[in-house]
């Protein structure tokens, strides 16, 4: 006798949209990451204080690249959104992956604003500005989002405990200090008054809820780390994610007194100048101290097998901002140090960037990163 199986119709649609475009299934928003790490190397490397020749082609190459694996995500992800549907909103209510939808926001506004310090070169100022623009309004509206929505999630739907606090959570609430590093480069292109300060206002307002929202994740942090011991193998590149927002910050603060004696009255101007080498030098040194423990943190868990991960973009990104933070003092302070500083730490950044993106071009080639191994899970102790 034989058994006929009946599905009803909407099982039906999500067993046919399973078997459409398999190679999307596991594409997580993680993959922002690479985005974000290719295109703070062009922005970086176009804004050191030294500048050999060629440097600023080779940047501008850097760049559309970035721009070019940026389109192809959006379209890739888009498509795990409309065949894959129940793996997108498992990802939502996943608590290890949550947090990673901050990338998407990030990876806009880091190509937006390369857009302007280096593809205004390749495209002519006008069509950066229009381009940077829409980067700008998008990322920035799709951070602000996610900053409230992630934590939501983390509160009334994930089940965390405290042993599961990692740097990763700090990825939704670093967006909006992204807006206030890049949204300066948009200000000079608006007419001059109100339209200027409003934005260079609403720049300090995004800065202060980045900044305070950190203060209050990194003790649960630190004290994971305290208590907890070591991240996982795989988890232990994403300690570099604590330079995010300390790296950002300081560049944002840069870029704002740049920006403020066209933008505010001249009293508040000389204030906001003040300010980013008050509030820049200390976070700098505390951004060197953590650096400092995360590398050997990096070196100890290299030494006990770390593998090759989507984790290792978190080398990338945070280092990057470091960088730009770090030629912003040496703009307002004038101090060699912080040159060379820069300098240093671009190296550092090149060299990330290389292997992250050597060993992701041989696990996509080989299909081990789009077969479900690009994204950590909770608990996991290997690398993957």
């Amino acid at each position: 006798m034989a058994t006929t199986l009946v599905l009803s119709p909407a099982r039906t649609s999500r067993a046919l949209r399973a078997h459409k475009a398999p190679a999307l299934r596991h594409l997580g928003p993680n993959w922002y990451a690479s985005v974000m790490g290719t295109a703070i190397v062009a922005n970086a490397g176009a804004t050191l204080p030294y500048q050999l020749p060629g440097q600023r082609v080779a940047c501008q190459l850097v760049w559309a690249l970035s721009a070019a694996v940026l389109a192809a995500l959006l379209t890739a992800r888009a498509g795990h959104w409309l065949h894959h549907r129940d793996q997108a909103r498992a990802h939502l209510l996943d608590p290890a992956v949550a947090p990673f939808y901050g990338c998407l926001s990030m990876a806009l506004l880091a190509v937006g604003g390369g857009t302007l310090i280096v593809g205004k070169d390749l495209i002519g100022t006008g069509a950066a500005v229009a381009v940077d623009a829409v980067l700008f309004t998008a990322g920035t509206a799709i951070g602000l989002v996610m900053a409230v929505a992630v934590p939501y999630l983390m509160v009334v739907r994930h089940k965390v405990e405290p042993g599961q606090a990692t740097p990763v959570w700090l990825l939704p609430l670093v967006s909006p200090m992204v807006s206030a590093a890049t949204g300066p480069l948009l200000i000079p292109h608006l007419p001059a008054g109100q339209p200027r300060e409003a934005l260079l206002l609403a720049c300090y307002a995004m800065f202060g809820i980045s900044l305070l929202a950190t203060l209050l994740m990194l003790p649960l942090i630190f004290g994971r780390l305290l208590v907890g011991g070591p991240l996982p193998l795989v988890l232990t590149p994403t300690l570099f994610l604590v330079l995010g927002p300390l790296g950002q910050s300081t560049t944002a603060v840069n870029q704002l007194a740049d920006v403020a004696p066209q933008s505010i009255d001249g009293a508040y101007a000389d204030a906001l100048g003040a300010f980013a080498v008050v509030y820049g030098v200390p976070v700098m040194g505390f951004a060197l101290l953590w650096l400092a423990l995360a590398v050997a943190m990096l070196v100890r868990a290299a030494r006990g097998g770390m593998g090759f991960a989507m984790t290792w973009w978190a080398l990338t990104f945070p280092v990057g901002t470091c960088v730009t933070g770090a030629a912003g003092l040496a703009r307002h302070t004038g101090l060699t140090a912080f040159a060379w500083l820069a300098a240093v730490l671009f190296l550092a950044l090149l060299t990330a960037w290389l292997l992250a993106t050597a060993h992701t071009l041989r696990g996509l080639l080989s299909g081990r990163l789009l077969a479900g191994q690009g994204i950590p899970v909770r608990g996991d102790s290997t690398s993957s």
